[in-house]
């Protein structure tokens, strides 16, 4: 990418530079009930943690020994340094973080365990996705992937969330806006709020966030934001923070019903110039974290408008940040998909092991054009002329 006023570089559409580095696996989030850590002590097996090296591990090796090897162009992250964290979060909550890692660890909030070696993963997580957006500034391709762990969309400026210590996501669109972009669009379709990302530019109106999620509220202190429409954003950011809490199994025609309907037209008004796509596999129809009946024909179509968002509006530039996605097989077939989309492939290089869910979008349409008409009615540069 250039910077405005510059033409953009000619990169081939065909690769994805994916950028990644092994160390993130050393991140132990342990075992217990669910998410927890607790073990009752009446459960013969006790499950790993949700976000486990697993997920990655198998999204990792079917993007290097599955069918869409030939168009990934791999890139070898690294850590990121305390200036850098420092973009985004508070001096304060990074010293929290770097005193629980000196004492051997701790839960820094529900379910979020910042043990031996996840200090570290998280510090590789945060450089590899700045390498990744570095490396579309600096023209070198236009379509980059930080595969990384731990996530990052739940970490606020100043606290961890959500099994999140460093919003990956945010640094990346903080360097950006600092390398001389105008504007910058996050599109978020994780099944979770992209709250941290969210907060930490709610008063800016140089990045435009959207968020598509399960209508799950609040889960407690650490995650206060509720992800309703109202949560538009304040002061110059009034406008430019737009939530689509969607029902329980919206399915994939009522995903990409939201993004044309909803996503779409925001994106366009806005006119960004680079777009960051945060991508979570927990949507999908089998991931124990959510409930939204994604297969992967919904990634693959997500993938494709955003792509085409990503053409039309700045020439192309995309980052893929990866967040949640739980189920360790699906997940990564949903990867895929949503990679294949990305590349306008013409044919599905995998078929689906799942290969049909049913659902009925009837109720979801209906809570996006309600969305669509509160929007239309409240946000300043969706207002009908």
């Amino acid at each position: 990418m250039s910077v405005p006023g510059q033409p953009f570089p000619t990169s081939s559409t065909g690769c994805i530079h994916v950028f990644w580095h092994e160390g993130m696996l050393r991140h132990d989030t342990g075992r217990g009930v669910f998410d927890t850590g607790i073990d009752p002590g009446f459960l013969e097996v006790l499950e790993k943690h949700p976000e486990n090296s697993d997920r990655v591990r198998n999204i990792v090796s079917i993007l290097k020994r599955g069918p869409i090897s030939p168009h990934v162009s791999w890139h070898t992250g690294r850590p990121a340094n305390i200036p850098e964290l420092l973009s985004f979060h508070s001096q304060g909550y990074i010293n929290t973080l770097v005193e629980a890692d000196k004492n051997g660890g701790k839960e820094i909030c529900g379910g979020t365990f910042l043990n031996p070696g996840s200090f570290d993963a998280a510090l590789l997580a945060a450089g590899t996705t700045l390498s990744a957006m570095k490396h579309i500034l600096d023209g070198h391709g236009k379509l980059a992937y930080a595969l990384v762990r731990p996530p990052g969309h739940h970490a606020q400026p100043t606290q961890a969330d959500g099994y999140c210590f460093f919003n990956n996501a945010g640094l990346a669109v903080q360097l950006a806006l600092d390398s001389g972009c105008r504007k910058v669009t996050v599109i978020d379709i994780d099944v979770h709020y992209g709250n941290g990302t969210a907060e930490g530019f709610y008063r800016s109106d140089k990045v435009l966030t959207v968020s598509l999620h399960m209508n799950h509220g609040s889960w407690g202190p650490s995650h206060p934001q509720t992800g309703t429409v109202d949560e538009l954003g304040e002061g110059e950011g009034f406008g430019y923070n737009l939530n689509m809490p969607l029902p329980n199994g919206t399915g994939d025609k009522g995903y990409e019903y939201a993004m044309r309907e909803l996503v779409a037209p925001a994106v366009q008004k806005f006119e960004p110039d680079v777009i960051v796509l945060v991508i979570g596999q927990d949507s999908s129809a089998f991931d124990p974290n959510g409930r939204q009946c994604l297969t992967m024909d919904g990634y693959r179509e997500i993938g494709r408008i955003v792509r085409s968002l990503a053409d039309r509006h700045c020439g192309g530039c995309l980052l893929i940040v990866q967040e949640g996605g739980y189920q360790v097989t699906y997940s990564a077939y949903c990867v895929h998909a949503t990679l294949e989309g990305v590349l306008n492939l013409p044919l599905p290089l995998l078929s689906d092991p799942i290969a049909y869910y049913p659902e009925d979008e009837a109720f979801a349409v209906k809570v996006i054009e309600s969305i669509k008409q509160y929007q239309r009615n409240t946000v300043p540069i969706l207002k009908e002329d």
